[in-house]
């Protein structure tokens, strides 16, 4: 294949093309002289059987044609180059310019919003659960009740891995602004316990989803709470089948009673008809 017959003239090149599919969204683009530095493509390279032929795709100045797209050589190192690709964008996100530029991103909402109601649409970050290649997809980090979900917007093309674990608090921690600055009102149930990290260590302060949290210290409460409430009830208890016996015990003094009344009633009329058969 020639290189001619490989692209069509895009002024955007194979980087704009690839980050304008619809299940791209997330990505953005990264500098060419960013994927041109060899300290960039350190631990990557060895991972691909067809590295340089995917750089030289990346840094394409156009974008290919529909008919390329069918040829079996061309897709296996444009498969190679989609991760080639999603892994220098893991690192480059980590720079001055592509956080600023993910930063804006947030900030305008480019990957939704948080699912839960009392997060108020909350903007999320893209997050990847693994730093390995075809092991979880891309999901999204809601800053507020610091939870991980599935995206809303369609982004199954990407891997998580395109991202990483600790961009999120990364980027988090570079802009404090970022934070949401209102108060949390759990109300969901968890779906996954996640732990943030940076680099693979956690982070100072930082324990988790808040409403795993929430969770735990209701329980921690009912822990605490539950003996007293059981004593209560017994009390509760004990005193109602204290008051059933005082009421048992007077309807049977009042049913003595009304028989020993009756007895009484019932003597002089016995003593009369005794007199009455003696004579």
């Amino acid at each position: 294949m020639s290189e001619e017959s490989q692209y069509s003239e895009h002024p955007g090149g194979w980087i704009e093309w690839f980050c304008a599919h619809e299940d791209h969204q997330f990505l953005c683009e990264v500098d060419d002289e960013f994927i041109r530095d060899p300290f960039h493509q350190v631990g990557i390279k060895g991972k691909f059987n067809f590295f340089n032929e995917a750089i030289s795709m990346i840094l394409q100045p156009t974008s290919p044609e529909d008919q390329d797209l069918e040829d079996e050589r061309f897709l296996e190192v444009y498969q190679e180059a989609s991760d080639i690709y999603g892994l220098l964008h893991a690192r480059f996100i980590f720079t001055s310019k592509g956080s600023a530029i993910m930063r804006e991103r947030f900030l305008q909402g480019k990957f939704g919003h948080c699912p839960r109601i009392y997060c108020e649409k909350q903007n999320v970050i893209p997050i990847g659960l693994c730093e390995d290649l075809k092991t979880a997809r891309i999901k999204v980090f809601c800053p507020r009740c610091e939870e991980v979900y599935m995206p809303k917007k369609k982004c199954a093309d990407i891997d998580g891995a395109y991202f990483g674990k600790s961009f999120p608090q990364f980027l988090l921690m570079t802009y404090p602004d970022l934070h949401p600055k209102f108060q949390l009102l759990p109300d969901t149930q968890i779906q996954v316990d996640f732990q943030p990290t940076l680099f693979g260590f956690k982070i100072a302060g930082k324990q988790g989803s808040k409403i795993k949290k929430y969770e735990q210290q209701l329980q921690y409460n009912h822990i605490i709470t539950q003996p007293i409430v059981q004593s209560v009830e017994q009390n509760i208890l004990q005193q109602e089948q204290k008051q059933y016996r005082i009421q048992k015990q007077e309807q049977q003094d009042e049913q003595q009673q009304q028989q020993q009344s009756d007895q009484n009633k019932d003597q002089p009329h016995k003593k009369k008809n005794k007199k009455k058969h003696k004579q």
